[in-house]
């Protein structure tokens, strides 16, 4: 639960993965996964849009944002080898968009550069249409260059369908939100704010949906939170580091996912190019750092667990690679298993 990612029901025998054009990359992969192995195998690409640094998947219709000035949605027919461009690009109204995801029959795009979250309702076959809403955060941090206005990072709906979170690395909040289905509105219902000058990139639930653990990219935390699905509301408990005392030089947290049963935790670190492994405590209150492994790379943009629930897949960025890893389920320590070259890889979706 929190992840938009995969398709509840569906065998994982396709992947997708986003990576960015202006870096090299070939837009958006269609890959076949080997149910025994994990291995991918690339049957197809497009460059129809560009930097598509983030997607999701709902049935046979693919959506990614392009992560660019005029930023946009785009809707592909996965159906065949090679994604397939359904109509032109929607614009966001927004810049930057770093992250999407589906929410009460609608798309929301968490725009980065312009601090703002976007709703497009979606048309029968399954296409964005314009804007209906766009609710622009405001506030500053307190880390110069990265903190001088809202940067919406991520956003998606909670496991109770009642309300949309965002998270906001800009002004070290998360806020809580009401999608109106039939209209589109998105209202403000309530902002949490976390420490200062953490920078919260991205947030995941427990599959209990009684907790919330969001990730700090400006520190190398995890804040944990209580999450009250009746009354939206969000209260930070405390923090876990996700690298190991003493770690030197840059240290930037990018995913975090949670196990299906709720025993443990991973994070993606960059800089430090590891994969943390974090054990919960039996109610998902208490998080603590176990191990850390390398993550198969260099610069660990995204991690995915697998619908399996037994697979990690790390989109390392700027190593040009996808590397998949087994999950032990005693210790939740992943192993790695493979990899293939994708240039710029940017995320990993199941369907």
């Amino acid at each position: 639960m929190g992840d938009t990612r995969a398709v509840q029901g569906r065998s994982a025998a396709r992947a997708y993965i986003g990576s960015f054009t202006s870096a090299g990359g070939r837009g958006v992969l269609a890959a076949d996964v080997d149910a025994a192995t994990g291995a991918l195998t690339v049957t197809g690409a497009t460059d129809a849009v560009a930097d598509p640094s983030f997607l999701a998947l709902a049935g046979p219709v693919l959506h990614a944002v392009s992560e660019s000035e005029l930023g946009a949605v785009a809707a592909f027919d996965v159906t065949g080898p090679t994604p397939r461009p359904l109509g032109d690009p929607v614009p966001v109204d927004g810049a930057g968009p770093t992250h999407l995801a589906l929410a009460a029959g609608h798309l929301v795009t968490a725009n980065y550069t312009s601090g703002s979250v976007t709703v497009l309702p979606l048309a029968a076959d399954g296409t964005p249409r314009p804007a209906t809403a766009v609710l622009r955060h405001e506030g500053r941090g307190s880390v110069p260059g990265r903190q001088s206005g809202p940067h919406a990072h991520q956003v998606l709906p909670d496991p109770s369908g009642r309300w949309v979170v965002s998270v906001d690395l800009g002004t070290d909040s998360v806020r809580i939100c009401v999608l109106d289905p039939g209209t589109g509105e998105l209202t403000l219902h309530g902002e949490t704010a976390l420490r200062p000058g953490t920078g919260p990139r991205h947030l995941t639930f427990h599959p209990a949906g009684t907790h919330v653990y969001v990730l700090n990219e400006l520190e190398p935390t995890l804040t944990v939170c209580r999450w009250d699905a009746a009354t939206g509301t969000l209260e930070p408990l405390g923090e876990t580091p996700v690298v190991p005392e003493g770690t030197q030089g840059p240290s930037h947290p990018s995913e975090i996912v949670a196990s299906r049963d709720g025993r443990f935790l991973w994070a993606a670190v960059r800089g430090d190019d590891t994969l943390a492994v974090l054990a919960l405590d039996a109610d998902g209150a208490k998080a603590e750092l176990v191990a850390t492994v390398p993550c198969g790379g260099v610069w660990p943009r995204d991690l995915t667990l697998d619908p399996s629930g037994r697979r990690l897949y790390a989109a390392n960025e700027r190593s040009g690679d996808v590397t998949w890893f087994d999950v032990d389920p005693e210790t939740g320590v992943p192993a790695r298993a493979g990899a293939i070259e994708v240039p710029a890889a940017s995320c990993v979706v199941f369907g």
